[in-house]
């Protein structure tokens, strides 16, 4: 960028997407700063390479903003647990129950792990059990992604959402996103569109 540029030509786009040519460094460098802006290298394997007069803090300044703008509407897929007992009752089941299916339709995976306390390590059965009703029970959003696994004195299953579950959680994170205005009260959307025929993103030299 600017002065860090080391070659003798370049071909020079204004800052308005214009060609103006191949030019001596030297005088694309008095252009962008007759114009107070920068030279910044766009295409610096390009023969000779292109740079385009821009003002690169309001660049970066925008970069920043759409790289945030994007990481909003992306979602982070987690990975809940939920402990329960062989002997948990229908009360604690029905619960736990409601939590993994909050998790789930939130777009996480839930690790779910029975544990076995003392001579109940005798009878994982009840707890397998278990674990197979809670599948069966959420088998309409629910995928096994890992079927019970006994682990020690623990025994894991893992539930992923399935494919729609995570489509509609997904649209409605975009629909939440997109429909909050910007700050101060206005009506319009987001920040305008960068307009058409826009460079590759540039490369400090």
């Amino acid at each position: 960028m600017n002065d860090r540029i080391r070659v003798k030509e370049v071909r020079v786009v204004g800052p308005d997407g214009v060609q103006l040519g191949i030019l001596p460094i030297q005088e694309a460098l008095e252009k962008a700063q007759g114009l107070s802006l920068d030279l910044v290298e766009v295409a610096p394997m390009a023969k000779p390479p292109v740079c385009r007069i821009m003002d690169y803090g309001k660049y970066r300044y925008e970069e920043s903003k759409k790289a945030k703008e994007a990481k909003k509407k992306q979602v982070v897929i987690q990975l809940k647990e939920i402990k329960m007992r062989p002997k948990t009752d229908e009360h604690d089941f029905n619960f736990k129950a409601r939590h993994v299916d909050r998790f789930l339709r939130a777009g996480h995976k839930a690790k779910v792990t029975m544990m076995f306390r003392g001579r109940e390590v005798v009878h994982t059965q009840l707890g397998k059990r278990l674990l197979d009703r809670l599948a069966e029970t959420l088998k309409e959003i629910a995928l096994i992604e890992q079927n019970p696994r006994l682990e020690g004195r623990n025994m894991t299953m893992i539930l992923a959402p399935r494919p729609e579950v995570r489509r509609a959680e997904r649209a409605a994170a975009a629909a939440g996103s997109g429909s909050a205005g910007p700050t101060g009260g206005g009506t319009g959307g987001g920040a305008p569109a960068p307009p058409a025929g826009s460079p590759p993103g540039p490369r400090e030299s």
